[in-house]
């Protein structure tokens, strides 16, 4: 099936996964700007209760015909693709579930994308495509290296775009993001992950009683205090970067990666600190050995992105953990 092109009718933008934790915040930031945010979601891992900006169409991004429909009935100026599986040791033991996910399900949405004739995709990468780091700040020319199923699936989908941008002309901005963290200000949306591994919400759960402690896995790291440093970057930073991508396709640019971080790294001791900070509280700290495979230090070096889309991360740590701590504290359902 192949659509004709339309003339502009709409500012509908496809947001592939926007009922989950990025995409649903990138929702709300499309609709303030004027957007309508259509979300494509099969619910698996986001939260319908997180789609209060556009609408919603559930449905799998491996199922092409579902695409087709949905993409025949909106016609969206843009598609941005947040769906995808993301656990780094989910991926160690089934590499078979994120190579079909993520990559045949990637494969499928850029076919209905062209059939759609729809040429600006935001890709939602890692740096976990970089591997083991060569050298921080990390930029965009760092090798690509990935050690595991999940920064290697995304990988492929990132070779998978600069093929479709060459060959047939499908334009993209790859988004290569740091340690997302934080929520919604007003509380609305948060961070709900199912099961959580990810260092800030576990660390709030200690915090308020919710886990028995909070595990550091190293103290013997050559940083300032022994523990790996993280470049955490705001989840409406991150919005906010989606947005300016899909309004940098439409005025017509052309296909580029940007790492998304701010530039400054957070020791893990730095991090619990802060938590306690804003949980006014201690909570347990189990300190352990290394975790295979994790990297000293990742940082990211953003100039590119500040160049390209004139973005600029606007919070600091100790808005990341008070948005994370209303969220968790006062409205995370999934409690």
């Amino acid at each position: 099936m192949r659509f004709s092109r339309l003339p502009v009718q709409n500012n509908n933008i496809l947001v592939v996964g926007g009922a989950g934790y990025i995409g649903s915040h990138t929702c709300l930031q499309l609709a303030a700007k004027g957007y309508q945010p259509i979300v494509y979601d099969n619910l698996s891992n986001g939260h319908e209760e997180f789609v209060q900006w556009g609408v919603l169409e559930k449905g799998d991004i491996r199922d092409r015909k579902r695409l087709d429909d949905v993409l025949a009935r909106y016609r969206p100026r843009a598609i941005l693709h947040f769906a995808a599986m993301i656990e780094v040791g989910e991926s160690v033991k089934d590499p078979a579930a994120f190579y079909d996910n993520n990559v045949i399900g990637t494969l499928t949405l850029l076919s209905a994308a062209l059939a759609a004739g729809i040429d600006a995709f935001v890709f939602s990468s890692t740096c976990a495509t970089y591997g083991l780091p060569d050298r921080v700040p990390m930029d965009e020319t760092h090798k690509q290296a990935p050690i595991n199923p999940y920064g290697r699936t995304k990988w492929v989908c990132e070779q998978a775009l600069k093929d479709y941008d060459l060959y047939k002309g499908l334009r993209s901005v790859i988004l290569r993001y740091f340690n997302a963290a934080g929520a919604d200000f007003e509380g609305r949306i948060g961070e709900w992950h199912e099961p959580e591994t990810h260092a800030i919400p576990l660390a709030i759960d200690a915090a308020l009683g919710r886990r028995e402690s909070f595990s550091v896995f190293g103290t013997d790291y050559d940083t300032r205090d022994g523990t790996c440093v993280r470049d955490y970057i705001h989840v409406l930073d991150l919005a906010d970067a989606h947005m300016r991508a899909v309004d940098y396709l439409l005025d017509g640019g052309n296909s580029v990666e940007l790492n998304l971080g701010t530039g400054t790294g957070t020791t893990v001791k730095e991090l619990l600190s802060a938590i306690a900070k804003v949980a006014k509280r201690p909570f347990n700290i189990r300190y352990t050995e290394r975790r295979e495979g994790d990297s000293t230090t990742l940082v990211a070096n953003n100039d590119k992105a500040r160049a390209v889309l004139g973005w600029e991360p606007q919070y600091d740590l100790a808005a990341i953990t008070e948005s994370a701590w209303n969220w968790h504290s006062r409205r995370n359902q999934g409690a």
